[in-house]
């Protein structure tokens, strides 16, 4: 059975790298649906992991388990404490089933609520805090994301950009991304951006970083994320299965950005209040 000191989760992470093929896929399927392994039986996870029994048992063996139900009561006891198990039957009887038919803009809205409201755990807010610390505290926050979430490493850029200037952008030029790796030094950070699928690029940078000494806040969807033993911190954010959406990774930008300011409010202010003048100087703003 896993130590005291660390959780089942932690120890999925660490284990996962070194088990055979099946038992990693296993162990991927378990990271990103944990919340539902409590309610489920050993022939439930193995056909839904599209593994055999005998993988499942073995794998729990692994993790120092000799029957199925501990490794189940103890993942649910985990993650499911007594208030998120009232939240989330809550959650389950309050939205009320909505009919095929009901339009796309509902649709997306409902669930892009749904996906805030689960995003906002006490990990998220716990984590979020030490995030904040790490940026004011490093020289200089280098910024990564590749294929879709570019745009949010660029809408990260945009807004912080404004009044911080200790920012730097790594996302536009992949091929010197390693290049410019190299030049980070240890008193920087390196936040990035990696979501299903993640890329060889992404994952390779990370390593390299790590080896290298310097701090990686990970933006995420899923645990199970290869990224996440390089990082020293991981924020991270519900993803629908229903629809691709980026609303509560922009939501999480945000409240950065927002937070940032506020403890550098005075600095920030003068900075945003002198962008302001030199637009309306330049006719780039429109003035009335």
């Amino acid at each position: 059975m896993v130590s005291h000191n660390q959780s089942i989760i932690d120890a999925i992470i660490n284990i996962k790298d070194f088990l055979p093929k099946k038992q990693r896929q296993l162990c991927d399927y378990i990271l990103k649906n944990y919340q539902s392994i409590g309610l489920t039986t050993v022939k439930g996870l193995a056909d839904n992991a599209k593994v055999g029994v005998s993988t499942v048992m073995r794998a729990i063996n692994a993790l120092g388990y000799n029957n199925f139900n501990d490794f189940r009561k103890d993942i649910f006891d985990e993650w499911l404490p007594d208030d998120s198990k009232w939240t989330l039957n809550k959650s389950i009887s309050e939205i009320p089933n909505k009919e095929e038919s009901a339009p796309t803009i509902i649709q997306v809205w409902n669930e892009s609520v749904n996906m805030l409201d689960k995003s906002l755990d006490s990990n998220l807010i716990e984590n979020f805090e030490y995030v904040i610390d790490i940026i004011l505290h490093s020289r200089q926050l280098n910024v990564l994301g590749t294929r879709p979430y570019k745009a949010m490493a660029l809408y990260l850029e945009q807004l912080l950009g404004e009044f911080y200037s200790k920012i730097r952008q790594l996302s536009h030029d992949t091929e010197v991304l390693f290049d410019n790796i190299l030049q980070i030094e240890k008193d920087e950070v390196l936040l990035i951006f990696a979501f299903e699928p993640y890329t060889n690029r992404i994952i390779q940078a990370a390593m390299l970083a790590n080896q290298l000494g310097i701090k990686i806040i990970l933006i995420t969807d899923y645990i199970s994320c290869p990224i996440i033993r390089y990082a020293s911190v991981t924020l991270q954010v519900e993803v629908s299965k229903k629809q691709y959406s980026v609303v509560p990774i922009v939501a999480l930008i945000e409240a950065l950005v927002i937070e940032i300011g506020k403890r550098s409010s005075e600095e920030s202010v003068k900075k945003l209040k002198k962008l302001e003048r030199t637009l309306l100087e330049n006719n780039v703003t429109f003035s009335y």
